[in-house]
């Protein structure tokens, strides 16, 4: 584990799956400590897929693969490559076993660097193949309730920045998105126990560009900024979790029946040979 501190923050972070830990602010810890009993995770990295792909299968050039939830680098060990008082950098190379899984080389890297009472994390990906590289990557933080009572149903709410007029999608069978129904919504949405009872609401069409975490009382908690064309909101179905995860992803599930090839799947990044993608968000503690 490392650490990386400031006058406002102390940030821990694994190389197993280059997953953030803890986020450490005047005493108080704001990301979820992975108790299995809820979910066994903090801040997973999804790649090489956001989600699930219809029937745990996906094809390439006719030959079919198998591949769970979010991909594997959330499970694999990186390698550190670099690091100074406020930023540090990991990555992880294709080798046999992601070839087996995933046929297609590349290299990932991830980074955290913490400036005031902001932890920004980037990422890297590198196409080191000779022919296109189809990927996904995601985020999938979990915070704290702000204030969390277990007996009360008020969990606080989400200020959602962007487009005047929001809509979002469901997940449908099989961990897939039902895309044949879109449901309105305000930009203040108020977070009960039940909110979730359908999985995630999942915003497309890059319609979100920050999400705030407010308090049950309407105080700002914690913020969220990106330039992703997606964002997942979610909490556990049916546990009263005391945690919600606000994702910034650049990818989505399959929707519901696909079996096309992986290169042609919705909301995919293809990159071709030597180019890179970087992308970044931020959290803010407010």
């Amino acid at each position: 584990m490392e650490t990386l501190k400031n006058e406002f923050l102390e940030i821990a972070i694994s190389a197993h799956g280059a997953e953030l830990c803890s986020i450490l602010c005047s005493g108080q810890e704001y990301l979820w400590n992975a108790d299995p009993q809820y979910w066994k995770r903090h801040s997973p990295v999804l790649f090489p897929i956001v989600g699930s792909v219809w029937d745990g299968t996906f094809r390439v050039n006719g030959r079919s693969y198998k591949m769970s939830q979010h991909g594997f680098a959330r499970d694999m060990d990186f390698t550190p490559v670099s690091k100074t008082a406020d930023s540090i950098v990991y990555a992880l190379e294709s080798n046999e076993e992601t070839l087996e899984k995933y046929p297609f080389p590349f290299r990932l890297e991830i980074g955290y660097r913490i400036e005031g009472k902001s932890v920004y994390v980037g990422w890297k990906v590198i196409n080191t193949g000779a022919g296109p590289l189809p990927f996904q990557i995601g985020a999938h933080p979990a915070f704290y309730y702000p204030d969390f009572n277990p007996d009360s149903p008020d969990r606080g709410s989400f200020t959602l920045e962007g487009s005047d007029d929001l809509e979002y999608i469901l997940i449908g069978s099989k961990g897939c998105a039902d895309i044949s129904k879109r449901h309105p919504c305000g930009r203040n949405i108020q977070i009960t126990p039940s909110l979730f009872d359908a999985d995630a609401l999942i915003f497309d069409r890059s319609q979100v560009k920050k999400v705030t975490l407010n308090a049950p009382d309407g105080r700002p908690w914690l913020a969220l900024a990106f330039n992703a064309p997606l964002v997942g909101l979610w909490s556990p179905v049916g546990k009263n979790a005391p945690f919600v995860c606000i994702e910034p992803w650049w990818g989505r599930c399959d929707r519901v029946g696909y079996k096309g090839d992986f290169i042609d799947r919705d909301e995919v990044n293809i990159l071709v040979p030597r180019e890179s993608f970087s992308v970044s968000y931020q959290i803010e503690i407010l």
